[in-house]
């Protein structure tokens, strides 16, 4: 965490409330981005032609599609977070 001495105690419990914040924030705007590029993907894959509404198949493959880059994304986290901590 940053360094903050020179701070009297009720700013630095400010400063740490709002760096959780901005944490949190940044989560959910990573979230967001990863739920567009999804999207984005599996529509490409998965959509021939939009219609008014989906047919079994296509959301059959949308269903799979999500659920693939998922369990991708998952599996990627934590190879690295297993990398990290055996770096450490």
């Amino acid at each position: 965490m940053d360094n903050f001495d020179n701070f009297s105690a009720s700013e630095k419990a400010e400063a740490t409330e709002l760096q959780r914040m901005i944490a949190i924030e940044q989560q959910k705007a990573q979230f967001q981005a990863q739920v567009h590029s999804f999207t984005d993907v599996c529509w490409d894959k998965c959509v021939d032609s939009p219609g008014s509404k989906l047919d079994y198949r296509t959301e059959t493959c949308l269903v799979n599609c999500v659920e693939r880059f998922i369990d991708t994304t998952l599996a990627i986290t934590n190879r690295f977070t297993q990398m990290v901590q055996k770096g450490t």
